[in-house]
């Protein structure tokens, strides 16, 4: 890695701390974001190296070329796949894509850096205006519907990465250019947003957003996503808050720069909020980094060696119809008929954590959906949308995370129309939901010990011979008697029965019908074993 020295100092302001920290309508909040997004291009952006989503692990300085790290005499050459993206998030925002867009160059010396400036797009941006839609319904936030408004979206290269260590000295950068020249698309919003569940809201859909195009990882553990914040309160000057890692981080700096405006206000120190400046975030307070006085002159400039980025109509038009349906529509579908999805699983299906390798929210929609059409093909309709829902969120994905089995594996031996002959089995109460549950997670498990190889489907009516799991529909009077007097003797006592009886402790009851459960392995229904051992204890209620 390169090596040098940085000194620096950090003004701090004490805040009394209020961990949930009121927003008072007196003291309104205007806040925006700024949003970069690296880009998961196969190169770089102007350059022919790998764009690796792991640069952050590899070994540092690997994925360089000579134009990354500034080599006197290389060029750029623009990365087409780069404007590809950007135009499909501008569409998506429904942003204004410029016909003509430039890039320009941001002139400052900083060792992750080293051509001394960084090409961005400040004249002429890719794209302008669009919007992000919150509403209660989907996002949780107080207000029916609210948009937030996009100032811009523009294309720019990343910097390299900076790692400080101590000496007794100084400090001691060792910089790593794996992630300079990555692309970039810095998304600035409109100070829209007026409180702490708009912000949440707003960067959980546009990273479920960045996932849904394909565009990025869009996880801000890694960097991949970077938000920087700025807020005034009672329309005084703004502050710029950075560093900031990760969705909590985002929320306790605004949290605690509101309190310690708020009080520099009530204190009569608005002195202080004039003129704009910069902050930071320790992890448990904002610090001053600089302020106008300090602002950096960039010398933005138009770049010599790149030409103007030139789109066709016809260009626009064609990314415009690649556009898949958007997360908002698709969650609204599924919470609609036939499908009568809740809100929570709806999001399954739709939003993409981009930390569980099991499945995808694309591939496992795509497995309910066609499981679900597969179903209604064998099933009256009326009533038959609970099941698909209720055995593939919930046991079928349970199941694979804990046997830790990929969907695209489980798929080959459970496609959508096998699971839906499955399901039919249960529709018809072939089976009990408990033997079903014994059944599939037998399926997988064997499949899993196999190492995913023995492809072939499931027979299920063997298996269910086998295992002796059919459901007794027709229930012998006299045997479920015994069978109900013996679980009665096994986990009741006189107290326990005055209890039941009385109506004291009605879940009692809910108890032994448990434990009939159990022991009859779910073959026989919970309806038959509440009759019965209400007629045995004489209970009236």
């Amino acid at each position: 890695m390169l090596r040098f020295a940085r000194c620096y100092s950090l003004a701090r302001t004490k805040v009394t701390r209020n961990k949930s920290t009121p927003f008072r309508p007196e003291y309104a909040l205007k806040c925006g974001l700024e949003i970069h997004t690296q880009l998961s291009t196969r190169n770089k952006l102007f350059s022919q190296s790998t764009n690796s989503t792991t640069s952050l692990v590899d070994a540092p300085n690997q994925h360089t070329s000579f134009y990354d790290i500034a080599l006197p005499g290389t060029q750029p050459v623009l990365n087409m796949e780069a404007i590809l993206f950007a135009m499909k998030l501008s569409l998506a925002l429904e942003s204004q894509v410029n016909s003509v867009s430039q890039f320009d160059r941001k002139h400052y010396f900083y060792g992750d850096q080293p051509q001394g400036y960084q090409v961005t797009q400040h004249y002429r941006p890719f794209a302008q205006g669009g919007k992000i839609n919150l509403s209660k319904e989907l996002d949780g936030i107080d207000e029916l519907s609210k948009d937030i408004g996009i100032l811009q979206l523009q294309i720019e290269q990343d910097t390299g990465k900076s790692h400080y260590t101590d000496t007794e000295k100084d400090v001691i950068t060792l910089v790593d250019l794996n992630r300079s020249n990555v692309p970039l698309i810095e998304l600035v919003t409109k100070p829209d947003f007026s409180d702490i569940k708009q912000v949440k809201a707003f960067i959980k859909k546009y990273q479920n957003l960045v996932r849904h195009l394909h565009i990025s990882s869009g996880d801000l553990e890694t960097g991949a996503m970077r938000v920087d914040v700025n807020l005034s309160i009672n329309e005084f000057a703004r502050v710029e808050l950075k560093n900031l890692p990760n969705t909590s981080s985002i929320i306790d700096a605004i949290k605690y720069e509101y309190q310690r405006q708020v009080e520099l206000i009530t204190g009569g120190e608005t002195s202080s909020l004039m003129e704009p400046e910069t902050r930071g975030w320790t992890g448990s307070s904002t610090v001053k980094l600089r302020s106008k006085e300090t602002t950096i002159d960039y010398r933005y400039m138009p770049d010599p060696e790149l030409p103007y980025i030139n789109l066709a109509p016809d260009v626009i038009s064609g990314v415009k119809r690649l556009i898949p349906q958007l997360p908002d529509d698709i969650m609204r579908m599924l919470m609609n008929k036939p499908y009568h999805l809740s809100l929570k699983d709806a999001k399954i299906l739709t939003y993409n954590s981009n930390q569980n390798d099991m499945y995808n929210h694309e591939a496992l929609r795509t497995y309910y959906l066609d499981t679900f059409c597969e179903f209604s093909r064998l099933v009256d309709k009326d009533g038959s949308a609970k099941l698909p829902t209720s055995w593939i969120i919930h046991e079928f994905l349970g199941d694979l995370n804990k046997l830790q089995i990929p969907l695209t594996n489980a798929q080959e031996i459970l496609p959508p129309a096998v699971f839906a002959q499955f399901l039919r089995l249960l529709h018809v109460e072939t089976i009990s939901p408990t033997s079903g549950k014994l059944l599939l997670f037998h399926i997988l498990e064997n499949f899993k010990k196999s190492n995913c190889q023995d492809l072939s489907v499931p027979n299920f009516s063997k298996l269910i011979k086998k295992f002796g799991l059919h459901a007794i529909n027709k229930v012998n009077s006299q045997e479920l008697t015994e069978f109900c007097n013996d679980i009665i003797a096994q986990h009741t006592d006189d107290t326990f029965k005055q209890n039941l009886v009385s109506g004291k402790k009605k879940t009692s009851l809910k108890f032994l019908i448990g434990q009939g459960m159990r022991q009859s392995q779910g073959r026989i229904k919970a309806s038959e074993f509440e009759k019965k051992f209400k007629e045995i204890l004489n209970i009236q209620w």
